[in-house]
C-alpha cells in the first residue's frame, strides 16, 4: 500500500504546526550566528552546509527534521538585514505583515498568468498598480505599471517598449552613474551599447547631456537615476527633463531606489521632475520594506503596453476575452509568476502614505546621524552629506587595499556587512541605511568595528 502523501498548504492544521517548526528554527539560527553574518569566511559557511549530507538522500528524513535541519542551516548562514550590523546593500529588512502577506501567497499559490487561476489576485494586482502609476505619475492622463522582479526587469521592460516605439535604431543614452541593467538590457534586445555620458560627481550634469544628444543620431532614451547603486544620488531630474523635450528625446528615470521617497511629505521634492518621465522604474523591496521581489514599472500611456500582448489559447483564446474575463499575458513577459501584488497590497492598507513615509524619513535621519558621527571622528573621512540613505566613508589617509581589507576583515570575523563603492577615484566603504530599527548606538558601533579594525 503506498504511503499517504504529505499534506498540502491548504491544510491549515499541518502548515500551522509546520510554521512553527520554521520560526524556532530560524530563531534557533539567528542565535547559533549571534551577528549580521557567519563568522569564518566561504570556505566555513561550505563547511557547515556540506556537513548537513546528501541534498537527495535515498530515504527522506521527513518533513519535520528536513525542515528544522536547513531552515536552521540557512539562518545561521545568512547575512541577516534585520540586524542593524547588516547595512551593505539594497537588501531591505522585510516587514513582518509583508512576510505573513507572502506567506499567504505561497500557499493559495495563483499565477499570474490566466484570470481562473487568480480571480481575486489579478484584480488585486490590477487596482494596487493603477493606485502606484497615479501615485508616481500623477498628471498622466492614462498612466498604468507592471508588477515585475525588480529594476533590472523594468530597465529591461523600459527599453523594450521603447525599441517598439522606435525601432531598432533607438539608442540609449545613460551616465556613468546609471545602473548596470542598462548595457545588459539593449544587449539583449539587440539595441547599440548605451551611449554613456561621464558623472564625474556621480550624477549626470544637463550640460553633458545636451552635448551627448547632440552627437546622437535617431531616436533616443534617456535613462537618468534616481538613487543610484553606490552612493544613493539623484540625478537633476527637472533640468534633465527639459533637454530631452529640447531634443526630441524620451526620458525613462529609474528610481529603483528613490521612488519610494514619493511616500515621504518631508523628502518628496528630492523627486521633482519624476512625473515627466515616460517610464519609471521603482523597487518596494529597497525603500518598500517588502520581501524580493516587489519591482514595478510605471508608464505614462498605458497605450504603451499593448506590444506586450501576447494570445495563447490554453490560456486566454479570444472568445474567453470577449465574454469578458481579463487577459493577463500582456501584464508581463513571464507566464507563470507568483501574486508579488499582496504582500504590497497588504503593506500599502496597513500603512497608508504616513506610516511609509515615516520609515523612509527614519532612514534618511539615520543616514543624516552617521554622517554627522563620521565628520566628528577625527580619524575617518566622509564623502559627502547623503542624499538617501548611503553614507560613503572611509579611514582618514587610508589606501584601497586598507579599506578594501577593512571590509573582508569585517566579513570574515562575521562582524559587520559594509558595502564599497568607489568615488571620487578612491574606494570608500558604503553604510546602506534601511533599518528604521536602527539605534545612535549601532551607528557607533559600526564606527567603532571599523576603526579598530583599522589599527590592526
Amino acid at each position: 500500500m503506498r504511503a499517504a502523501p504529505p499534506p498540502l498548504a491548504a491544510d491549515p492544521t499541518a502548515l500551522s504546526r509546520l510554521l512553527g517548526t520554521a520560526l524556532d528554527a530560524l530563531r534557533e539560527g539567528a542565535q547559533a550566528r549571534g551577528g549580521p553574518l557567519p563568522a569564518g569566511g566561504p570556505e566555513a559557511v561550505a563547511r557547515r552546509l556540506a556537513a548537513l549530507g546528501a541534498v537527495l538522500p535515498d530515504t527522506g528524513t521527513g518533513p519535520d527534521e528536513s525542515l528544522r535541519t536547513l531552515v536552521r542551516a540557512l539562518a545561521e548562514g545568512a547575512a541577516d538585514p534585520a540586524h542593524p550590523l547588516c547595512a551593505a546593500h539594497l537588501h531591505t529588512p522585510p516587514l513582518a505583515l509583508a512576510v505573513a502577506a507572502d506567506l499567504a501567497a505561497s500557499a493559495l499559490n495563483p499565477s499570474m498568468d490566466s484570470w481562473d487561476q487568480a480571480p481575486a489576485a489579478s484584480v488585486l494586482e490590477a487596482e494596487v498598480t493603477a493606485a502606484l502609476a497615479a501615485e508616481v505619475l500623477p498628471d498622466a492622463e492614462n498612466p498604468d505599471a507592471l508588477v515585475t522582479t525588480g529594476g533590472t526587469e523594468s530597465n529591461q521592460l523600459a527599453l523594450l517598449l521603447a525599441r517598439e516605439r522606435h525601432g531598432a535604431g533607438l539608442r540609449t543614452v545613460v551616465g556613468a552613474n546609471a545602473h548596470h541593467s542598462f548595457r545588459r538590457a539593449a544587449w539583449l534586445l539587440g539595441l547599440p551599447e548605451p551611449v554613456t555620458v561621464p558623472t564625474p560627481d556621480g550624477t549626470l550634469h544637463p550640460a553633458a547631456l545636451t552635448e551627448a544628444l547632440a552627437r546622437t543620431e535617431g531616436p533616443v532614451l534617456v535613462a537618468a537615476t534616481a538613487g543610484t547603486t553606490d552612493e544613493g544620488l539623484i540625478d537633476p531630474l527637472p533640468a534633465l527633463a527639459d533637454v530631452c523635450a529640447a531634443r526630441g528625446a524620451e526620458l525613462h528615470v529609474d528610481a529603483a531606489y528613490g521612488g519610494p521617497v514619493l511616500f515621504s511629505r518631508t523628502h518628496r521634492a528630492l523627486l521633482d521632475g519624476l512625473d515627466r518621465a515616460r517610464t519609471v522604474t521603482v523597487d518596494l523591496h529597497k525603500l518598500g520594506w517588502q520581501p524580493a521581489a516587489a519591482g514595478l514599472l510605471a508608464v505614462r500611456d498605458a497605450a504603451d503596453l499593448a506590444v506586450l500582448g501576447h494570445t495563447a489559447d490554453y490560456l486566454n483564446a479570444d472568445d474567453d476575452t470577449e465574454a469578458g474575463f481579463p487577459d493577463l499575458l500582456g501584464r508581463s513577459l513571464r507566464t507563470t509568476r507568483r501574486p508579488d501584488v499582496l504582500k504590497t497590497a497588504v503593506t500599502l492598507r496597513a500603512l497608508g502614505r504616513t506610516g511609509l513615509g515615516a520609515l523612509v524619513d527614519t532612514c534618511m535621519d539615520l543616514a543624516q546621524d552617521l554622517a554627522d558621527l563620521v565628520e566628528k571622528a577625527p580619524g575617518l573621512e566622509l564623502r559627502a552629506r547623503p542624499t538617501l540613505t548611503t553614507v560613503l566613508f572611509r579611514p582618514a589617509g587610508a589606501d584601497d587595499e586598507t579599506v578594501a581589507a577593512i571590509r573582508r576583515t569585517l566579513l570574515a570575523e562575521g562582524r559587520a556587512v559594509l558595502g564599497r563603492a568607489a568615488a571620487d577615484g578612491r574606494l570608500w566603504l558604503k553604510a546602506t541605511l534601511l533599518n528604521p530599527h536602527a539605534t545612535p548606538g549601532d551607528l557607533n558601533r559600526i564606527l567603532t568595528l571599523v576603526e579598530g579594525s583599522t589599527h590592526r
